[in-house]
């Protein structure tokens, strides 16, 4: 038999030849290099070239040349659409995603042969890569695994063939195989679905469906027709039932010892060959007009032709490169869905139920009392892919900035900040209002939100405020980890801070005692014979304008340049941190030891949540720009007066390391199952007080376009929402569309003249009996709160944070006052009490507040000067008559001047008790002048701060902290006391 050209190249290394008929409408396929053998004579040769005719049992045999003409014919039309609708759906894929390029990788073991070669020839033909990864024969399972391994990550590979001996083909092996790159269709998911009958999810086995694609050439029509499959593939033999049995066919598996076999054989329409086993079918047990298909090497019987008669027989050339483009076609399936999956996908969120008790029980009670779903099921039902998470035990997980790119085309969702008004020192409940909100928009209104919150300080939660999970029946859970460590990004800020100033310290000792030469050869020494700069050291030549990459070739002059950078002790400005309320390190010596040669210097210790790398952290876009930022941090100032960075440090680098995995945000769950967002936290006072940026992002994309982001800002608006407008959202270009600002009767009745509150004594009674003459007085706060607001054009919608001692005459009269002062919509919130069902109304509001047009607007221009960027502030948004600058502040505006940093926008480090700088002041003060007492910047973060009044970097603990209450079970490792 002669095939077609295009045929024997397609196939090449593939057997071809001449067959003789033993028996009438017996037709024969054969795999990839196995032989047929009819007598004592193989039907295919090797060589691909015809044999013209056979002798077998002494008898000359004629060919039917129409019949092998029709089934090479078939076979080839088979091939060939196959190809060209593969081809063609390749392109389709290109045209809407032209980076996509479909890959195939093979794991083989042993020497090349033909099915490798096969594949890469067909794949060749319609633009598809293949991969082949060669192990020796010998080679291990645990060799096998790893090469799996790699190859299911690796995002650019989308199918997996094991082209392995069948002992390596271990449950070990194919487990490890990903599912949705097995296109071999082996592994157990992909068998257990074509089982089902579900064939569109499934890969199904090449060779299985090139046996059904030939019997759908050769027979108009199976449905009804028996099959017997003969073998030990127990895989193929499973997916071969599961098409047959589809197409109406009665199948019956057998292996080569049943004492039935030839029975079955003999009533059999088809009998496949599924593996080796025994060779041999003999030719009285194969009926007439019976199918005879070879998916292994296992033989056609060589008695097959003899009895010598001579008999009609169609020969179809192998299921085996019809069985590599099929193959070929389930890389393209698993790329179609891979891209597809790269697409945003609409939510399948199941929430959480609540069933709220009364009296409400601790916070900690309700958070153990609910299970909260495993993260990995939370991320895939809001649209993460596997790989976009990293889990850090059951319930948190990081996610990686992968997600930005992959859904850079999806239009972001509606953006809600969550502000307050002045609070008492007991906090007015943003984060609960935060948390109750999204559970209302999600679990209740069934609309796509994300939360996105700070991580708390251990400064507090050890201290005197306690954790900020949230509280009652709506809050972040398991809150033990919310607030204890979580993913370790505040030590990952501590460690990166503190080796800046351990590089500082050290620098400054060594060019104290040490020559220009000494420090030269110590800094750029000789390795291995070779001696070059680092990249890091190149940088800092450039910055010196220095265009030399030979430390030979430095004068003595530049040399001195290079490596000195002539610290002024007295001018560091960076301190170390630690996250504790530790008031004794406010001021402290260093250098006393016997080794620091009498290099001893007064600095100090700030909060770790104060760190300038907290502030970048929460206001970088990326690891490129964070490690930008950490480059450009200014540690201090030189005895020439130039500001000395991170990167003339050598230190940038290390910084990145550091924080390479505190940059993901981290992945929480909501008491109703809704998602949260924990990442970053900057010191409210001193820095700006909001959560990350790449949080609000992330979280922007996942919710989709009719979706809402709510994120919180820190301490009252005057604070943490003009923070927020004029320097987060200059950062991340993002625009909010409403603020939802907190309230309480609590802290109103305090504005208007009630007695001081503080924590951990009992409230007086003004606070618990109605008094409605103090809330009206108070409620001058919430309007001026409303009226900074309106200066950056944004709707408002006010959430009165109700709580049990609240009459409904104060609920009412706050919610009457709030909208006539401009608010959007006032609504008194129960989510503490009764979870996101309690703030339905809320929910409802902020969505109509959403469809609002919004007139954002930034409050200053940055290109006006620091001094007048400041006053701005103190007046519209204060209060303040205007300001006055102390000596120092004056000098160090002048020296930003100077150095080019005038441009910058300023975060204001002011108490947050009062609008004013002084903390007992409530209401709305006026008259009084803003004292600014010095002016410090964050060069990497990107701001100038003004200190106001007193404030200070490193909180002190009360005389009873939170910690008195903490303890932990030794039995059952459960913490109590913590809230």
């Amino acid at each position: 038999m002669r095939l077609s050209g295009a045929f024997r190249n397609a196939c090449r290394g593939f057997p071809t030849g001449s067959v003789s008929r033993p028996r009438t409408g017996v037709r024969v396929f054969a795999t990839k290099g196995t032989s047929v053998r009819v007598g004592s004579s193989q039907i295919f040769s090797r060589d691909g070239s015809s044999s013209g005719g056979v002798r077998s049992a002494g008898a000359a045999v004629k060919f039917g040349k129409h019949h092998e003409q029709a089934a090479a014919s078939s076979y080839d039309i088979s091939l060939r659409e196959l190809m060209q609708r593969t081809k063609e759906e390749i392109t389709s894929l290109q045209k809407r995603y032209p980076a996509l390029k479909p890959v195939l990788a093979i794991i083989q073991a042993g020497e090349d042969d033909a099915l490798v070669e096969v594949n890469k020839n067909l794949a060749g033909k319609i633009g598809l890569d293949v991969i082949q990864i060669s192990l020796p024969m010998e080679c291990t399972e645990d060799e096998i695994i790893e090469e799996v391994l790699k190859l299911n990550e690796d995002c650019k590979v989308h199918g997996v063939a094991l082209h392995l001996p069948q002992p390596s083909l271990t449950r070990r092996v194919l487990d490890s195989l990903k599912p949705e790159k097995d296109v071999d269709g082996v592994t157990d998911l992909n068998i257990g679905r074509l089982v089902r009958g579900d064939v569109v999810e499934s890969f199904v086995p090449p060779v299985a469906s090139a046996v059904v694609e030939l019997l759908g050439r050769h027979d108009s029509s199976v449905e009804g027709k028996m099959a017997v499959i003969v073998g030990e593939n127990r895989p193929l033999e499973v997916a071969l039932q599961g098409l047959m049995q589809a197409r109406g066919m009665a199948v019956v598996s057998s292996s080569w010892s049943t004492d039935s076999l030839q029975k079955q054989v003999l009533q059999a329409d088809v009998i496949v060959l599924a593996s080796a086993g025994r060779a041999s079918v003999p030719p009285a047990w194969v009926r007439p007009g019976a199918a005879v298909i070879n998916c292994g090497p296992a033989l056609v019987s060589e008695e097959l032709g003899a009895a010598g008669t001579a008999v009609e027989m169609s020969v179809a050339p192998g299921v085996g490169s019809l069985a590599a483009a099929l193959r070929i076609q389930n890389v393209v399936k698993s790329s179609r869905r891979w891209m597809q999956e790269q697409q945003y996908r609409p939510w399948t969120l199941r929430s959480l139920k609540l069933q709220p008790l009364s009296p409400v029980p601790s916070d900690i009670e309700i958070s153990r009392g609910q299970t909260p779903k495993a993260i990995d099921l939370l991320a895939r039902e809001i649209g993460l892919l596997s790989d976009e998470l990293e889990a850090y035990g059951r319930a948190k997980a990081k996610v990686r900035l992968s997600l930005l790119h992959r859904l850079r085309a999806q239009p972001d969702g509606k953006y809600v900040l969550v502000a307050g008004i002045t609070p008492t020192p007991l906090g007015e409940g943003k984060s609960t209002v935060t948390i109750g909100l999204v559970q209302a928009l999600t679990a209740h209104l069934k609309l796509s939100s994300f939360a996105c919150l700070r991580q708390p300080s251990q400064g507090p939660t050890f201290g005197v405020k306690g954790g900020a999970a949230g509280g009652g029946y709506a809050q972040v859970i398991p809150m033990e980890e919310f607030n204890l460590h979580l993913t370790g990004d505040i030590h990952a800020i501590t460690a990166a801070n503190n080796l800046v100033a351990a590089a500082v310290d050290a620098r400054m000792l060594h060019e104290a005692t040490q020559s220009d030469k000494a420090l030269f050869n110590r800094l750029v020494p000789t390795v291995n014979g070779s001696r070059r700069f680092s990249p890091i050291q190149i940088a800092r030549l450039q910055r010196l304008g220095i265009g030399k990459t030979d430390p030979a070739a430095l004068t003595p002059a530049e040399v001195s340049s290079f490596v000195r950078l002539d610290l002024d002790p007295g001018k560091v400005t960076w301190q170390r941190v630690v996250d504790t309320n530790d008031r004794f390190l406010r001021k402290i010596t260093v250098g006393q030891a016997n080794t620091e040669k009498g290099h001893v210097r007064e600095t100090q210790f700030d909060i770790a949540v104060a760190s300038e790398i907290m502030a970048i952290l929460a206001l970088t876009d990326g690891l490129a720009d964070m490690k930008e930022r950490l480059g450009r941090m200014v540690v201090g100032t030189s005895r020439a007066g130039r500001p000395v960075t991170a990167d003339d440090l050598g230190v940038t680098g290390a910084l990145a390391v550091l924080m390479k995995d505190a940059i993901k945000p981290t992945l929480m769950q909501t008491l109703e199952g809704t998602p949260v967002f924990v990442h970053a936290g900057p010191f409210a006072n001193i820095a700006h007080g909001n959560s990350s940026v790449l949080a609000d992002k992330l979280a922007l994309k996942l919710v989709g376009e009719e979706g809402f982001v709510v994120t919180e800002a820190g301490f009252g608006a005057d604070i943490g929402m003009e923070k927020f407008f004029n320097i987060k959202c200059r950062a991340s270009g993002l625009r909010p569309h409403v603020v939802v600002l907190v309230a309480t009767v609590r802290a109103l009745k305090m504005h208007g003249g009630g007695p001081s509150v503080s924590a951990g004594s009992p409230l007086p009674r003004e606070y618990i009996d109605e008094n409605l003459k103090l809330v009206e007085d108070g409620c001058s706060n919430l309007k001026k709160q409303i009226q900074i607001a309106h200066l950056f054009g944004v709707p408002v919608v006010v959430a009165l944070n109700v709580f049990k001692t609240d009459t409904e005459a104060e609920v009412d009269l706050v919610c009457r006052i709030a909208k006539d002062c401009g608010a959007q919509d006032a609504v008194a919130c129960h989510h503490w009490a009764q979870g996101g069902r309690g703030s339905v109304e809320l929910a409802k509001a902020v969505k109509n507040a959403a469809q609002q047009p919004s007139h954002f607007q930034f409050l200053y221009d940055l290109q006006m000067p620091i001094v007048e960027k400041i006053r701005t502030i103190a007046q519209k948004v204060y209060g303040a008559e205007d300001i006055e600058l102390s000596p120092e502040a004056e000098a160090k505006i002048a020296y930003f001047n100077e150095q080019g940093f005038g441009t910058l926008p300023i975060c204001m480090a002011k108490t947050h008790l009062s609008l004013s700088h002084m903390p007992d002041k409530k209401g709305v003060p006026t008259g009084f002048v803003l004292p600014i007492r010095d002016v410090r910047a964050s060069i990497g973060a990107g701001f100038i701060y003004p200190l106001v009044g007193t404030m200070s970097t490193m909180p002190g603990l009360p005389t009873r902290p939170c910690f008195y209450d903490i303890d932990l079970d030794p039995d059952t490792e459960e913490i109590t006391g913590l809230f």
